[in-house]
């Protein structure tokens, strides 16, 4: 009997190993697949839901349906929305072209074609003229890309594709649409086909239709708002917009400014503003040798390319510049541009020409590997602002190297080497 039930015992531990074998051998469980993305909504009806946006905002429905309905999207719309100039070519090499010689000449002829306009725009609205014409050449080269079908893309259908298939801002493109159904619809857009730039900016400023619809003035004078087709209806819009948004009058945008031996790079964050005169006093002056406003005007120092490159100092106009047009490559070049119509000779401290930008994918894993470092660079969205900048900073101080904020390809390559 007792034979008998150890053998029992046995067996069942025995059986016991063998389905335990069994388990380990069998395939593990498949996890739960991901469930798929939602499908994208038919563009179809979003072209109905933008129709009745429009409706909300009081533009006839048979207009807005007449304009929207039937559209397709635009692929090369969305493309553009990963590929702009201002964000993704070396700061030099946007600089070199938006303020080339040819556009400096082209430049002066129209300030001089243009000299009793600009005078009333400049006693209206405080704006110079300089500042107004480089502005005018950077958006539309003096209104010459407005008739390039290589360039201009119709407006309407821009706008449709970014407010239904751009997942970032579509609330905003949505408001951008229905803005330019209502200019259509009280008759101030030129007749036949709408056009501007991928993103929907319009006329010879370049104008969303929200802006246009608060700023855009009569310039010239024949009862309407003409940003497309009269350049004195353009220029004094933009004069408006930017002493509506707190242009100085009397003052420029800053200057090219000269570092003393020594200088402490953590000071250029171009966030924290400096009087003139406190400046002056660390040694920081502009290279002309003439202050461009009083000494006592706030100022901040910017290195766009680091040590090697020119410094700036930034007057409270330059910020007028980037809420125009929000990328510092832009501003820069209309800031440059306006001095050199002014008569100004070129910049004195050159670029780091020889250095490779870093692409999208790259500034985006240099913040990454910042972050992973205790670096705070804020959104990993491969764009290099202030905090990005401030952590740059931060890893080059701790790393003994100067800390001038500048993200280059040997940076990257020097902390994708560290443990």
């Amino acid at each position: 009997m007792r034979k008998a039930r150890r053998g029992a015992r046995l067996r069942r531990l025995l059986r016991t190993a063998l389905l335990g074998l069994a388990a380990l051998a069998a395939p593990l469980p498949r996890p739960a697949a991901a469930e798929p993305a939602p499908p994208e909504r038919p563009f179809a009806l979003c072209l109905e839901d933008l129709v009745a946006a429009a409706e909300a905002r009081g533009v006839p429905g048979t207009l807005a349906a007449g304009e929207v309905t039937g559209l397709a999207p635009d692929p090369a719309v969305l493309a553009a929305t990963r590929g702009q100039a201002e964000f993704v070519r070396p700061i030099w090499a946007y600089i070199d072209a938006a303020a080339g010689e040819g556009r400096i000449a082209e430049g002066r002829r129209r300030l001089d074609a243009l000299a009793p306009l600009l005078d009333g725009i400049e006693d209206r609205f405080g704006v110079d003229r300089f500042t107004l014409v480089a502005i005018w050449a950077v958006e539309s080269s003096y209104g010459a890309v407005l008739a390039d079908a290589n360039v201009v893309r119709p407006v309407i259908r821009s706008l449709a594709t970014l407010a239904c298939r751009d997942p970032g801002r579509p609330a905003y493109w949505r408001d951008e649409l229905a803005a330019v159904l209502a200019i259509r619809a009280r008759g101030e857009a030129p007749p036949g086909q709408l056009t501007g730039s991928w993103a929907g900016a319009m006329g010879h400023t370049q104008f969303m239709p929200t802006v246009y619809e608060r700023y855009a003035v009569d310039g010239d004078g024949d009862g309407r708002r003409d940003i497309w087709t009269s350049a004195a209806d353009a220029l004094a819009s933009t004069a408006n917009y930017l002493a509506a948004t707190g242009w100085r009058r009397g003052e420029r945008w800053g200057a090219e400014a000269a570092l003393p031996e020594g200088f402490d790079l953590a000071l250029a964050d171009e966030t924290t503003a400096r009087s003139l005169v406190d400046w002056a006093a660390l040694g920081v002056r502009p290279v002309h040798g003439t202050a461009p406003a009083d000494p006592a005007t706030p100022a901040t120092l910017l290195l766009p390319a680091g040590a090697r490159g020119p410094a700036f100092l930034l007057l409270p106009n330059f910020r007028g510049l980037l809420r125009y047009n929000t990328a510092l490559a832009y501003a820069l070049a209309v800031a440059h541009l306006s001095d050199r119509l002014r008569g100004e000779p070129p910049l004195v401290r050159d670029w780091p020409r020889g250095d490779r930008a870093l692409t999208t994918a790259e500034r985006t894993e240099l913040q990454e590997r910042l972050a992973a470092r205790g670096h705070a660079p804020g959104a990993a969205d491969g764009k290099i602002g202030p905090r990005t900048q401030a952590a740059i900073r931060a890893f080059q101080a701790a790393s003994g190297l100067p800390p001038d904020g500048y993200a280059d390809a040997a940076l990257l390559e020097r902390i994708r080497a560290l443990p």
